[in-house]
């Protein structure tokens, strides 16, 4: 027993970057990437992805040194998870996102050295070929800087699964980002939890409108590399390309926020799907009205639990077969815990999860009503926040314990159950106000919902509603559907709601202009 210990040949790093060296290999003529009118296959994203790591070697990167991408989910963007495994020294700047990066640079301390610009170009993309640059800011297109490159270079791979591969920032919806810093092994098991708890089959269809810059789009875009799936690219999310690239090139998977199903089906160009495509959506439950009008159009949805911290999803509604004999509506119910709370199960990746009393530190009793916060143990959590000693340790505690923020209650049968986000949590004279709840029954009446119990409304633009509804009619169509201390008591209705880059609603400035108005 003394002789079987770990050894070079048993104990090489995991990491997720020998899924592309597989797709190139097992599914080299399949395409890969498609994007208006450029496609790939998987043995040309492989040499693509090379030659760019070569030239990122060329310019002087080294091992450790961040390299930063500002660009929406264009061919490069994904390119990118594998060519630049982790100061910035480089910046690869979408070109409608360059003014606004070199407007940052600019604010950069004096003699500070600025990181170098390349510039993403979907003209570029188009022709395949290298043209002048017209701004000096920049080095070079990338597509120029990807020509340089040697297709036949080495991956430079991980000395330790526990190098940085990622840094990735949350979204801000409740305080200001902060960095994450994911490891190679972390990234490689998100990846492997991912495809198995959603059930991935081997080639699938894949259209990105989860942007990739959110969490490294839930660990998908190694994923498909290691199911040997067809990424379709979209730079914005607008519901009529999303069914006219389902349709045009039967995609089987997508991924979302809410708001994106709701933006699905409230769309002018709506239209029931000629094939079911797999959706998965996490954050706040979605409303059932918006769960029931987009899988009545053939979407089948899928609800998990998330963290940038984790990488990705970490908790999902396991479905039962069972449930798929109840009436839509009733199924719309149980996936968004309205009404009947969905019990949410860990996915296969985690070690542990419980839930614990804030103010004792002891797991909570398992009544299945009796609140506390959510915390986990698992080989996909972050190796600890960029340059924040205090933020990580006050999350990654020394009890061994990651402190997630939100709450959560245990089932006398061990199941663990997210019930609220701890931004979705309102405190009204005494009592703990569900944002989730109050959000599905306004989500039942025409309107968009923002928070409570001030609610900002942003009115359907499809031309649905015949007449703008007053405030004393939201507020009496919401007490007719909750708890007395549930009604919202202000309703504001607004133009637009504002959002985070990835579509999720900014709730803290929404409690801003709410604690002004008061």
């Amino acid at each position: 027993m003394e002789l079987l210990l770990p050894n070079p040949a048993n104990s090489t790093p995991l990491t997720t970057l020998g899924f592309l060296d597989r797709a190139a290999t097992a599914y080299g003529d399949s395409p890969s990437i498609v994007y208006n009118n450029v496609s790939y296959t998987w043995l040309q994203t492989h040499c693509r992805c090379l030659q760019m790591a070569s030239s990122l070697t060329s310019l002087g990167i080294q091992r450790g040194q961040v390299v930063s991408v500002v660009a929406p989910n264009v061919p490069s963007m994904y390119e990118l998870q594998f060519a630049v495994p982790i100061e910035s020294k480089l910046v690869f700047v979408d070109h409608h996102s360059s003014s606004l990066v070199l407007e940052a640079i600019s604010l950069f301390p004096r003699n500070t050295k600025h990181p170098q610009l390349i510039l993403i170009d979907d003209e570029m993309v188009s022709s395949g070929s290298k043209s002048t640059l017209s701004n000096s800011h920049f080095l070079d297109h990338y597509e120029g800087i990807l020509e340089d490159g040697d297709p036949k270079f080495k991956w430079v791979r991980p000395k330790s699964e526990w190098d940085p591969i990622v840094l990735n920032y949350t979204s801000g919806t409740t305080s200001c980002p902060k960095g994450v810093s994911l490891s190679h092994r972390a990234i490689f098991i998100k990846t492997m939890d991912a495809l198995v708890d959603w059930s991935v089959p081997n080639q699938p269809v894949y259209l990105w409108t989860l942007p990739i810059f959110h969490a490294n789009g839930w660990s998908f875009p190694w994923g498909m590399a290691a199911v040997g799936g067809t990424n379709i690219c979209l730079r914005k999310v607008d519901p009529s390309q999303i069914y006219r690239l389902v349709k045009q090139h039967k995609v089987t998977h997508m991924c979302g926020a809410p708001v994106v199903l709701n933006m699905l089906s409230n769309s002018p160009d709506l239209e029931t799907l000629e094939h079911h495509v797999q959706i998965l959506t996490a954050g706040s439950p979605p409303p059932a009205a918006v769960l029931a009008r987009t899988e009545s159009m053939g979407f089948v949805v899928s609800h998990g639990y998330g963290l940038t911290e984790i990488g990705g999803i970490v908790f999902s509604c396991a479905w039962k077969q069972k449930w798929n004999k109840l009436p839509l509506t009733e199924r719309a119910r149980l996936k968004s815990r309205q009404g009947m709370n969905t019990v949410c199960f860990g996915t296969v990746g985690l070690t542990e999860a419980d839930v614990l009393d804030p103010k004792t530190g002891e797991l909570v009793k398992p009544d299945g009503k009796t609140v506390g916060e959510v915390v986990l143990r698992g080989g996909s959590l972050m190796l600890g926040y960029l340059k924040d000693i205090e933020g990580t340790s006050k999350c990654m505690r020394e009890n061994g314990w990651f402190y997630t923020g939100d709450v959560g209650v245990i089932h006398p049968d061990g199941y663990l159950e997210i019930k609220d986000q701890s931004k979705d949590i309102i405190i009204n004279d005494g009592e703990n106000i569900s944002g989730p709840e109050v959000e599905s029954v306004l989500y039942s009446y025409p309107v968009f919902w923002g928070e409570t119990p001030c609610a900002f409304v942003s009115l359907k633009k499809n031309g649905e509603l015949t007449q703008k509804p007053s405030e004393k009619e939201i507020i009496q169509y919401c007490r007719d559907r909750l708890p007395h201390y549930m009604v919202p008591k202000t309703v504001v209705f607004e133009n637009e709601l504002p959002k985070t880059s990835t579509g999720k609603v900014q709730k803290f400035i929404l409690k801003r202009i709410a604690k002004a108005m008061s």
